[in-house]
C-alpha cells in the first residue's frame, strides 16, 4: 500500500485556509483576487523555507 496523497490533502487544507484569511481581510474585490493568488502559492513557500531551514 502507498499513502501519495497525504501532501496533496495538505497543500490543499493550507490553501483553503489562506483563502479564507486573505478574503475576510480584503477591502476591495481585486485585493480579495490577489489574495486567491496568493493562497494558491503560500503553501508552496512555506514547505520550501522549511525544508530550506531543515537542512542546514
Amino acid at each position: 500500500m502507498s499513502n501519495k496523497g497525504a501532501g496533496g490533502a495538505v497543500y490543499g487544507l493550507g490553501m483553503i485556509g489562506a483563502a479564507v484569511y486573505y478574503i475576510q481581510h480584503a477591502a476591495t474585490f481585486w485585493i480579495g483576487v490577489l489574495g486567491i493568488l496568493k493562497a494558491i502559492v503560500w503553501p508552496a513557500l512555506v514547505v520550501y523555507k522549511l525544508l530550506g531551514f531543515l537542512q542546514m
